[in-house]
């Protein structure tokens, strides 16, 4: 989205509304001045029997007219409404656009749109939401498993958040060798909390013997980090002010929840973010391009209805790529499915259609490597998978 003219608009609002308050300002101080004035001589011609008070209030009428109050602020007021209505118009054009022209006309599946969306409530943790959506969607038998395994999720999280971390220990021992495959270290991170709850509550003799109940499984990969939380034995109570206070910093707690629940995701085969989530939020940030092109393509529905790759680069920033993007050097296109990157003899990297067209079409025929002396064949050419 172009915001240039957006803050031209603005700029322009807030200048014609600081000139309109400084003439008003001046208008009304100007006025009273007059008004002072005018009351000083009438009060001074109280005492004097041949003055005459009406010919002074005459004089106050005279140079009010002469002021025209009402006419300074009228042009002021008028050019400070035409800039509030050029950016009212502006804001309108820029954010209420006709998004229906940047999307296909595709045959969505009820069923499968339903699912994401129950989804993406229980994974937001709100149950009572996503019960009432699944009962009018009558989605209930396929979506059941998915609430419980969330429920279960946030219930180890709100334990956590008292520091109460059983349930968070019994997913994590049930899910031993799940955890060991995907090399996570989070039953050990657990058992290092719950090691050092208990010394801050005082009890040594109980923290040594959790210590060698639980550590001896982690014992030869994590040696010395166990060896630094047996030294924490000698400052039992007072972990706070040792040597060693930066292992209970509560940060601790809030990076090893959002850790737990990446993995819990993960062993479900689901990812962190919420698909839904991510999706919405992607097609907003390049909402703002296809609009452009729909702009320029008005007329050619059909094509556009026909395309199977879009003619421009839709920049979804960092966030939003999820795999490996190979641009190539000598066609400057992205390549994809029916144009994959191919590595050469030489081990430079090309998408296909360029080797093709390099080769001029021949798979016996040598051609030259655009980027260094040596002679490469087609048939020596490797696929890349990213």
């Amino acid at each position: 989205m172009e915001l240039n003219p957006i803050k031209d608009a603005f700029d322009s609002v807030i200048k014609k509304q600081t000139l309109s308050s400084s003439k008003i300002e001046d208008t009304i101080e100007q006025i009273t001045q007059e008004i002072q004035q005018t009351l000083s001589g009438i009060q001074s011609a109280i005492n004097v029997p041949s003055s005459q008070p009406k010919l002074i209030l005459g004089e106050l009428k005279t140079k009010l007219k002469e002021i025209a109050p009402l006419n300074h602020l009228e042009a002021t007021q008028k050019e400070l409404n035409i800039a509030m209505s050029k950016y009212t118009k502006l804001l309108e054009k820029q954010f209420y656009p006709d998004i229906s022209k940047s999307y296909r006309n595709v045959d969505f599946d009820t069923h499968i749109i339903n699912q994401i969306i129950a989804s993406h409530l229980y994974r937001e943790s709100m149950f009572e939401i996503g019960d009432c959506f699944i009962n009018e969607a009558h989605e209930e038998e396929t979506i059941v498993d998915k609430k419980t395994q969330f429920l279960e999720m946030y219930e180890i999280l709100e334990s956590m958040k008292s520091h109460d971390l059983t349930p968070a220990l019994k997913w994590a021992t049930t899910n031993h060798d799940k955890l060991q495959k995907t090399g996570s270290d989070i039953e050990l991170q657990l058992h290092r909390l719950q090691f050092l709850e208990i010394l801050q509550n005082g009890s040594r003799d109980e923290a040594l013997k959790y210590g060698r109940t639980h550590f001896a499984p982690f014992a030869t990969q994590h040696f010395h980090e166990i060896q630094k939380l047996m030294a924490c034995l000698l400052w039992v109570g007072k972990i706070d002010s040792s040597p060693y206070s930066d292992l209970v910093s509560p940060t601790h707690w809030a990076k090893l929840a959002d850790e737990l629940a990446q993995q819990f995701c993960n062993l479900l085969g689901e990812s962190y973010e919420s698909p839904l989530k991510v999706t919405v939020a992607a097609g907003v940030q390049g909402l703002p391009t296809l609009l452009k092109l729909m702009n320029v393509m008005t007329g050619k529905k059909q094509e556009w209805q026909s395309m199977k790759q879009l003619p421009v680069p839709v920049d979804l920033g960092t966030e939003f790529q999820f795999h490996s993007i190979f641009v190539c050097p000598v066609s400057r296109e992205q390549a994809g499915e029916d144009n994959p990157p191919m590595m050469m003899s030489c081990g430079h990297v090309l998408c296909r259609q360029s080797i093709t067209k390099l080769s001029k079409n021949n798979s016996t025929r040598p051609f030259k490597c655009p980027y260094c002396p040596a002679e490469v064949e087609v048939a020596q050419c490797k696929q890349l998978y990213f």
